[in-house]
């Protein structure tokens, strides 16, 4: 979601009317000039990226035009936040949405990025595990406070507290032996991101099984390809999230006219 694209309350409103779950956003605060991370999905950097709305003002803006549909980040990038600020503003958006958060988190790829938020981008997975037993503390706990290595702090008082108990789910993003081990020690669900064959979910799902048994699992940035959405709903995947184009309010309603149908055929 971009300034240049539909807004986020017209697009909550449309997915509400046309039966959808969920809305998920990706997140990135910023997009350094000069960079030496390769884009992941290779070539040039998409515009989107750099031009992303912050995803817990759009969410939250989503949050007051619908009732039913779920708010995702699909993932915030916890290794580059403030943990205290996170935690209030996922709190916040659990609490103005009446419990309706699901907290989608990853260590991110750009390393330009990192190190412009402060952080070192070899540290990036055990900072985020300990942010993650931070924001729980302060989640769940009157009185929180956290010791690790990178994150310390004395008792605080921290509210709203969230809607969810104990908390919003946390699902983890990511794909490797790191996420999923994430997944056994810190998540609720996991978050991989769609592949580009079916035969390649199965040993995902087998390889999660293995190292944090039957938990959730929603497939971020699926193509609407109906044979890849029906291969991964077969191979175990509660949600999968189609990947929406950032284009004006019109084409954004005809995109999901189209999804909309091949929701129904799936169904």
């Amino acid at each position: 979601m971009t300034d240049e694209g539909i807004g986020p309350a017209a697009l909550a409103t449309a997915l509400e009317e046309r039966g959808f779950d969920s809305l998920f956003l990706h997140e990135h605060s910023h997009i350094p000039v000069e960079r030496e991370t390769r884009f992941p999905g290779g070539g040039e950097l998409p515009r989107v990226y750099y031009r992303t709305l912050d995803p817990f003002v759009a969410l939250t803006a989503a949050a007051t035009v619908t009732r039913d549909l779920l708010l995702g980040t699909g993932v915030a990038l916890l290794a580059q936040r403030d943990v205290i600020h996170t935690a209030k503003e996922v709190a916040s958006l659990d609490l103005v949405s009446d419990g309706r958060v699901i907290f989608g988190v990853g260590t991110g790829w750009n390393r330009e990025q990192m190190r412009n938020h402060g952080t070192d981008p070899r540290r990036r997975g055990a900072l985020l595990n300990e942010r993650l037993g931070a924001i729980k503390e302060i989640w769940t706990r009157d009185k929180a406070e956290f010791h690790g290595e990178y994150v310390d702090f004395a008792p605080i008082f921290c509210w709203p507290k969230p809607v969810q108990h104990p908390h919003p789910p946390v699902y983890i993003g990511g794909d490797g032996q790191a996420a999923l081990a994430r997944v056994a020690a810190h998540g609720d669900g996991w978050m991989p991101h769609a592949v580009g064959h079916p035969a390649r979910v199965r040993p995902q799902l087998d390889r999660l099984a293995e190292v944090a048994g039957d938990v959730p699992v929603i497939v971020a940035s699926v193509p609407p390809d109906p044979e890849l959405v029906a291969a991964y709903a077969e191979a175990g995947a509660g949600r999968v999230a189609l990947s929406l184009p950032t284009q004006p309010e019109a084409e954004t309603l005809r995109t999901l006219d189209a999804f909309a149908a091949l929701v129904g055929d799936c169904r």
